[in-house]
């Protein structure tokens, strides 16, 4: 399974901004970016103005390392936006929130993207009762995503349930109410500028 298996921190600094690529570690004092916040390499204490170009490509990048997708997979996903009837950042931004190890560190149940990713590979959680091993499965409004048991994962602590998912204490359980839109999304995305890009 092709991954980016390359420093974390380094993706932050290179977009100037967190992206909580590294859990709880990103929310304290020992987050990188806070010690360095120029962007990486031998000339990374002088950032450029950018161009129109620039601007959409470091959007793309951004989008790609918040949700943990590599060029052609992200490419895909946007070239079947651009072929839905819609308007085609309304659906890239669903086909990249309804992925399923997003939809479970939404739901609290991984402090990161990638350790929900790490938790579906080991077939930590069922969608309808039914256990699911594909990170990058996309879920439907209606689906139930819960834990096969809460001692195996790490929850979350201090986040918001995001308006589009329901949580049933009592079931232990997280319900895909409605599709979000880009008020739900807590990460400054600018969906736009990336479909400009690939519009070229």
């Amino acid at each position: 399974m092709a991954r980016n298996a390359g420093p974390k921190c380094r993706m932050c600094r290179r977009e100037g901004m967190k992206l909580y690529l590294k859990g709880t570690k990103c929310e304290g004092d020992k987050c990188t970016l806070n010690k360095r916040n120029q962007a990486p390499g031998q000339h990374g204490t002088s950032r450029r103005s950018l161009s129109n170009y620039g601007k959409q490509l470091r959007e793309k990048q951004k989008a790609k390392r918040i949700y943990g997708i590599l060029e052609k997979q992200f490419s895909n996903y946007v070239g079947k936006a651009l072929k839905t009837k819609g308007v085609t950042g309304e659906v890239l931004l669903h086909n990249l929130e309804t992925r399923f190890d997003n939809v479970v560190y939404r739901s609290g149940f991984a402090v990161s993207r990638g350790q929900a990713r790490q938790f579906i590979r080991n077939g930590l959680f069922l969608v309808n009762d039914k256990k699911v091993d594909i990170p990058s499965q996309q879920l439907k409004v209606g689906d139930i995503i819960k834990p096969v048991s809460f001692e195996k994962i790490q929850l979350r602590e201090g986040f918001v349930l995001p308006e589009w998912l329901e949580a049933n204490v009592k079931e232990k359980y997280v319900k895909f109410s409605r599709l979000p839109n880009q008020d739900d999304v807590q990460e400054r995305i600018d969906i736009p500028l990336i479909v400009e890009y690939y519009s070229r």
